[in-house]
């Protein structure tokens, strides 16, 4: 284009033209002028971003001559001058009063330029973000499986006691995006995935875990209403132990930790108690999931809960305020669910939940769930179990009970220092024991029944900075069968992670 008007403007035009020739000459002068006027305002802002940089570099330099006289005064050494940006205290001695806010405002700068942008088909903002999480593990013992156990089991004939090994499996990737406003509502979506999805049959395959979906979930938000659609941990029991060692599943999950990612449709709605404390309610329908194995590979078979031909039901009440200035909650919950196992063999499934999460204190917060329910195998409940049979499920000729259960679990976490706290957990699964003893030789879905899982861990995290962090873990599993036979196993975890 550009050499078709420079063409244009050297060639000598006709000594006589005909009008529609002035006509198209008129209309490609104008062309260069609004091109002539583009490219000096370009050059303009191209000039203003040049005299920015170069005031923002003599800022740096500054600042940094600044920061080297006093830097004998105090305190870490810090491997970029953005650090020490962050981290120079508001009444740290500089040499002059105005750097310190110059050093803020130089950091929110340098940080903003640094991010790197991305761009999606609907121009919507896109955030990445994600852990990259190595697990080092040593197990004492037989466990069910060898870098995320739930159960201690017994020991094969031959087997050595124990193994070691590393995995980064647990390694979280996620996306979250912003998007339009919808009826007055703010719209945001995410999704979250992690490579614990199994592993591939091939050599070496132990190393290479398979992608997974973990939650994916777009909101609707208004001041005080939210709806929310898609994959997400079940909002009647919303709270988990805090452990690197296990991610893939939250921990305690086979021992007092309802956790399940279901998919589910919620509404909630919030009303202000006073200024700094309000009451929430929260109701919707979920998939009506169980603890069956997936039977084929590529195409979907329902579960009892989906033959049901009804979703599960389920809704939770949580107060929040603050006590000092430290946030605290406390909810109930409910749910019911119908199973049908064929041949008119119907069990009703429900749980009543309660959790909490209280300060103690500027140091310590005590936090846990506990529930009651019947047939709570797809939960996690009942050791993974929802009912107890006679024989094979599949046959018209067996005998099925509901297995009645209550667990829970309960956290105290000590933090002394902003990068550096401890975490002591415990939980229990129990079924009980009238449910388990109705049959001579009872049996499970899937796996075999448990009259008792328990587990203990105590954990100390240190974030050295805030992308980076390292996690020692302990855990005591102790696994009880109907029989009263025993099983324990210990588990050590050194995680090292970095967010992004």
């Amino acid at each position: 284009m550009l050499l078709v008007v420079w063409l244009g403007l050297a060639l000598p035009a006709p000594a006589q033209s005909p009008p529609s020739a002035d006509a198209s000459a008129a209309e490609l002068k104008a062309q260069v002028d609004e091109l002539r006027s583009t490219l000096s305002d370009t050059r303009a802002e191209l000039q203003r971003s040049h005299q920015e940089v170069s005031d923002l570099r003599r800022r740096l330099e500054e600042l940094e001559a600044r920061l080297g006289t006093s830097s004998s005064q105090a305190g870490p050494a810090y491997p970029t001058l953005q650090d020490a940006l962050k981290a120079q205290p508001a009444n740290a001695p500089t040499g002059g009063g105005e750097v310190p806010q110059a050093g803020e405002e130089l950091a929110a700068k340098i940080e903003e330029q640094s991010q790197t942008k991305v761009e999606s088909a609907s121009r919507y903002k896109v955030k990445v973000s994600g852990l990259i999480l190595m697990n080092t593990h040593m197990n004492i013992g037989a466990v069910d499986s060898t870098d995320l156990p739930g159960l201690a089991e017994p020991r094969a004939r031959g087997q050595t006691n124990g193994d070691f090994g590393a995995t980064l499996r647990q390694t979280l990737l996620g996306l979250e995006v912003t998007g339009p406003k919808l009826a007055g509502a703010s719209t945001t979506a995410d999704v979250q995935m992690d490579f614990a999805g199994g592993f591939p049959e091939y050599q070496y395959g132990v190393t290479s875990g398979l992608v997974r979906l973990r939650i994916a979930r777009a909101s609707l938000d208004w001041s005080n209403t939210r709806v929310v659609v898609g994959q997400d941990a079940p909002f009647f029991s919303p709270l988990s132990p805090t452990s690197y060692a296990s991610v893939a599943e939250p921990a305690l999950a086979w021992a007092g930790n309802l956790w399940v990612w279901t998919p589910q449709i919620r509404v909630e709605h919030r009303w202000s108690v006073s200024d700094s404390s309000g009451v929430t309610l929260q109701a919707g329908i979920l998939d009506p999931l169980t603890e069956y194995f997936p039977e084929m590979q590529f195409d979907r078979s329902p579960t009892p809960g989906e033959n049901s031909r009804q979703p599960a039901l389920a809704t939770h009440l949580v107060w929040n305020g603050t006590l000092g200035s430290q946030p605290v909650s406390v909810g109930i919950g409910g749910y019911y669910e119908r199973q049908a196992y064929g041949f008119e063999r119907n069990v009703d499934a429900w749980a009543g939940t309660a959790d909490w999460s209280l300060p103690l204190g500027q140091w310590f917060g005590l936090s846990g769930e506990f529930y009651r329910g019947e047939a709570l195998g797809g939960l996690g409940g009942g050791v993974w179990n929802s009912i107890v049979a006679n024989g094979n499920t599949y046959l018209a000729s067996t005998h099925i009970v509901g297995l009645n259960t209550l667990g829970g679990w309960s956290q105290l976490k000590i933090k002394p220092l902003s990068k550096l706290e401890f975490n002591v957990a415990a939980g229990e699964d129990n079924p009980l024991a009238g449910d388990l003893h109705v049959f001579a030789h009872p049996m499970g879905s899937f796996f075999p029944p448990y009259a008792r899982n328990q587990s203990i861990f105590g954990n100390s995290i240190y974030r050295p900075r805030s992308n980076l962090l390292v996690a020692l873990e302990y855990r005591r599993l102790r696994t009880y069968l109907v029989n009263d036979t025993k099983y324990s196993a210990d588990h050590i975890d050194l995680a090292v992670g970095v967010s992004f």
